[in-house]
């Protein structure tokens, strides 16, 4: 009988040996292991991103500095360009500078194109998150998404102007209808149409993420809250929404900083009479004129992350994640 009750306490004691036993050989495994070997692994990518990211924005900064005149560009250390940058920015308050209503008119874009990408790539998400109920059929429809981006923005802002120009085919609906009796004119090469473009090429970099967040929702959340009586827009707004917000954040991202800096866009479907940032300094760059191009490429890099500084600040997306 003695005999009986020994053997489970030996070989539980013998399994607890042989865990720790374990748990030392893997201790010693890993502190055998060298310390370079996690920066030797870490070493392509913090190169490409030196060579490609770091470098150039360090030449931009350097460059933005240097003197320049008519005929040639002087390697120095002058602020002057940056002055000229906001030349009379302040003397002629409460009127505003060139920078500052150029600044306006690209901010203005930014938060119309925000605000209708967040509200379409919010409602294909859930769409394709909450009402497709089989995972191929949401492939599908998230590869139709998609389909815009199987060719250049070029050929997707030409394709607008046989629809929106003077004779094009919505003005020529509509007065063939009756509904109008000349074209409409702010169709094309307008605020309207750059807005337009801007929107048609940037939803999905709001979809992708929103709909990333929103598979991510424990299903179970949102019976519960049906279940506890909550309606529909309640269990939008207090379970889905808080829960996409990371989704929500990323996507703004994307979408701030594209808007913020484009000018092929805005260049195209305005017609060459609207300005942008982007627009100035790709005007300054053909003029050969890179010193306060870099300037202008610093400041506007200033007020991006100021942007993005802000919008985290107001979720903590990696507590969040």
């Amino acid at each position: 009988m003695t005999k009986t009750l020994e053997a489970p306490a030996d070989a539980g004691a013998a399994t607890r040996d042989d865990r720790r036993t374990s748990r030392a050989t893997r201790t010693r495994r890993t502190s055998w292991t060298p310390r370079w070997v996690a920066y030797a692994q870490a070493a392509p990518m913090a190169l490409v991103f030196f060579l490609f990211f770091v470098l150039p924005l360090v030449a931009t900064f350097v460059v933005s500095f240097w003197n320049y005149t008519e005929y040639s560009i002087e390697p120095a250390f002058v602020a002057t360009n940056y002055t000229d940058v906001f030349y009379g920015c302040v003397a002629n308050l409460p009127r505003l500078c060139t920078t500052f209503a150029t600044y306006l008119s690209t901010l203005k874009f930014v938060a119309i194109v925000w605000a209708a990408t967040l509200a379409i790539g919010f409602t294909v998400a859930y769409f394709l998150a909450f009402h497709v109920r089989t995972l191929p059929m949401q492939i599908t429809l998230f590869m139709i998404c998609t389909i815009p981006f199987w060719t250049s923005n070029v050929i997707r802002m030409i394709s607008w102007i046989p629809l929106l120009g003077r004779n094009g085919l919505v003005n020529e609906t509509l007065v063939s209808a009756g509904l109008i009796d000349t074209p409409i004119e702010w169709l094309l090469y307008s605020d309207f149409a750059v807005a337009l473009a801007l929107i048609h090429l940037y939803t999905l970099f709001m979809v992708v993420p929103i709909f990333n967040s929103m598979m991510r929702i424990d299903r179970s959340l949102i019976e519960a809250a049906y279940d506890s009586g909550a309606s529909g827009f309640q269990t939008l707004t207090n379970v889905i929404i808080p829960l996409v917000k990371p989704g929500i954040l990323i996507g703004s991202i994307f979408v701030v900083t594209i808007v913020t800096g484009d000018y092929l866009t805005i260049g195209i479907m305005g017609g060459q009479q609207i300005a942008s940032v982007g627009k100035v300094i790709q005007t300054q760059i053909n003029f050969l004129q890179f010193p306060i191009a870099a300037a202008n490429a610093i400041v506007l890099l200033a007020v991006v992350l100021l942007t993005i500084w802000g919008m985290l600040r107001l979720v903590d997306i990696r507590k969040e994640l």
